[in-house]
């Protein structure tokens, strides 16, 4: 940004009031010297005052605003800030799960579905905490990814890209499941579908009225990712609002990798209970660590890529409406079958496509790319004083 007590000149920029530095002149072949160019113009107290009433625009604003609140990333990991996260976002998510545990009732507990909800605001629970007592930043929206949302095409469109994205990888998923022998769909008929509206007391439907309500669940998703969006909420906050950042200084992938580490570890109150995997020992909570750094890489990415944590929460919303909504197209067999789920995005087709995902983002370049809180790419590049 050009200061108003500044002039440019050749190379950079010089105090107003003082004679721009001559160019060095070099011979030509002959011997001759190049001729010097005209000095640069100075501007008075006239010229001074013009400059400065000419409206701050907002990339200049914004980029004023950085320099004011930098640093927002620490320059290396801030280990007690990153323990004392960890083990209150687990601790606290054994806490609320007890209820499961010592009733002896597991997942069949009639409070499971509150119980995991209040699970989900555990890492929300741990950031703040973290932020307000342990390790203060400068701006905590700025350091979470809550603001600024400028620019905003960026945020919005990552957030569309997630919403539609997940989705069609969940469905894919399936696809994949069923060329493997992993998963049953039923595309034509819709027996799953019918099935479900039979248990719920809608009676048997006809072929016509299956499609129009599988059409509807399909048209209604976007509304049901915003909903799964608010629970999702809770956890990003913490994941990729606080721990990612806060890891930065180990290097992209270490950071991506190790917080989505701690993010599948976060959830063996459940999976040990037998949720996702139906298992009940360390290979089913390997598996969720294993899918979790998985799926963190690339909802990393869309934090890293847009320096928000709105397009991580979308996407979160939209792994966890549509893996069940999807589940609609699969046979009464593959329904109650709990070892379909490793046809679906949580199982091997999941993990094939996710990394194939990946590997494409990698190969295009997307991973080195990290956006500057409030500012367009193009913004970045130009001049800053």
């Amino acid at each position: 940004m050009q200061r108003p007590d500044d002039t440019p000149i050749e190379g950079g920029w010089a105090p107003i009031g003082q004679p721009a530095p001559g160019p060095i002149r070099t011979p030509v072949a002959d011997g001759s010297p190049v001729p010097a160019p005209a000095a640069a113009p100075v501007i008075g107290a006239a010229g001074r005052a013009v400059l400065a009433q000419q409206p701050e625009s907002a990339a200049d604003r914004q980029r004023r605003r950085n320099r004011e609140l930098a640093p927002i990333l620490p320059v290396r990991v801030p280990w007690i800030a990153v323990t004392v996260f960890a083990v209150l976002a687990v601790g606290l998510a054994w806490l609320i799960a007890a209820p499961l545990w010592l009733s002896g009732e597991g997942l069949a507990n009639p409070w499971f579905q509150l119980i995991a909800l209040g699970m989900m605001y555990t890492p929300t629970i741990a950031a703040l905490v973290v932020v307000l007592f342990v390790a203060r930043p400068r701006s905590i929206p700025r350091l979470l990814g809550l603001a600024p949302l400028r620019p905003l095409g960026r945020t919005l469109g990552l957030c569309a890209a997630a919403l539609v994205g997940f989705p069609v990888l969940a469905f894919c998923s399936m696809l994949l499941g069923q060329a493997l022998g992993l998963i049953e769909l039923d595309l034509v008929g819709l027996s799953g579908l019918a099935a479900i509206m039979t248990a719920s007391g809608a009676g048997e439907l006809g072929r016509d009225d299956l499609t129009t309500v599988a059409l509807v669940q399909l048209l209604t998703l976007p509304l049901g990712v915003l909903v799964a969006s608010l629970s999702a909420f809770g956890e990003e906050l913490g994941w990729r609002g606080w721990l990612l950042p806060n890891l930065l200084p180990l290097g992209t992938w270490p950071a991506l990798l190790l917080s989505g580490a701690i993010w599948g570890v976060w959830h063996a109150p459940l999976i040990l209970l037998g949720y996702n995997y139906q298992r009940t020992d360390v290979l089913g909570l390997l598996l969720m660590v294993g899918w979790c750094m998985l799926l963190g890489v690339l909802i990393g990415w869309l934090r890293l890529r847009s320096a928000s944590v709105w397009p991580a929460v979308i996407a979160h919303g939209a792994v966890n409406a549509a893996v069940g909504a999807l589940l609609l197209f699969a046979s009464p067999t593959s329904m109650q079958d709990t070892g379909s789920v490793f046809g679906t995005l949580l199982g091997w087709p999941g993990w094939i496509l996710l990394a194939a995902t990946t590997l494409i983002l990698v190969v295009t370049g997307q991973f080195g790319t990290r956006a500057v809180p409030g500012l367009r790419g193009s913004e970045v590049a130009s001049p800053v004083s």
